[in-house]
């Protein structure tokens, strides 16, 4: 419930005006890494693919905020990562989710899990510490998404928007949003080639707009690719440095796994 009350510090991925405007122009960019190499950074430091990808994404974010504002090391950043909580293991159609005592309801069942933004800060070098800087985000990640901790907090939300009624329990949601700096969902997508009306399917992405954050993250994975997609508002987040800031990360955490070895 921290995100609701607590607003991370101005940042170069964060501006200080305060905007609840409904939606914000993004410019939207993508880069993509090969699933197999993202597999041997996980396999090497007994990690999850969604750790080292929030690592990577994480250290390249603050890479980012550092060339545009040194002070910003310091600056107190979260991300929210958008989970799904349906119990639901099989596709349900509408007819079957609208029924009273469905297993599945119709609606949306998601829940938010706020994940701090390591400080670069806390590691003396950084150029000579990026594993250091995954391990800080996956025990971070560890200690947010326990099944309870991530139960509860959807659960509370829940009451509070059934007591508030929708339109109040909808500004809490959106103050949750407004308040992090970054918003990150992923999707597993097909493993095999896709096609469209017997054309082949190069590559997809998807992304959330509307939000209030001035950065949203989202991720997909295609035939052993994995797209990563940068929404970003306009004339603030300069995407191409963005993307540099996300690669010089991967380039270094690859560099200490290979010196491990």
């Amino acid at each position: 419930m921290k995100n609701t009350f607590v607003e991370d510090d101005p940042t170069p991925i964060k501006p200080q005006e305060d905007s609840m405007q409904l939606v914000k122009p993004i410019a939207i960019s993508t880069m993509t890494f090969s699933l197999d190499q993202i597999k041997q950074i996980k396999n090497k430091l007994n990690a999850s693919v969604n750790d080292v990808l929030t690592g990577i994404i994480f250290l390249g974010v603050r890479l980012y905020m550092q060339e545009h504002n040194p002070e910003s090391s310091e600056a107190n950043s979260s991300a929210l990562i958008l989970l799904n909580t349906r119990k639901a293991k099989a596709y349900k159609s509408v007819k079957e989710m609208v029924k009273k005592d469905s297993d599945a309801p119709w609606g949306n069942k998601i829940a938010f899990l706020p994940v701090p933004i390591p400080k670069l800060i806390d590691s003396p070098v950084v150029s000579s510490t990026p594993l250091e800087f995954v391990e800080k985000v996956k025990e971070k990640i560890t200690l947010q998404r326990s099944p309870l901790s991530v139960f509860l907090a959807a659960k509370v939300f829940e009451i509070l928007k059934n007591v508030t009624g929708p339109e109040i329990g909808a500004k809490l949601f959106k103050r949750k949003l407004k308040n992090s700096s970054i918003m990150i969902s992923n999707l597993i997508g097909p493993v095999e080639k896709m096609a469209l009306v017997n054309r082949p399917v190069k590559g997809l992405y998807f992304t959330v707009p509307g939000m209030p954050q001035s950065l949203m993250i989202t991720i997909v994975s295609y035939m052993g690719d994995l797209r990563i997609v940068f929404g970003g508002e306009k004339c603030f987040i300069n995407q191409q440095k963005l993307k540099v800031c996300i690669e010089d990360a991967f380039q270094r955490i690859q560099t200490s796994i290979k010196q491990k070895l």
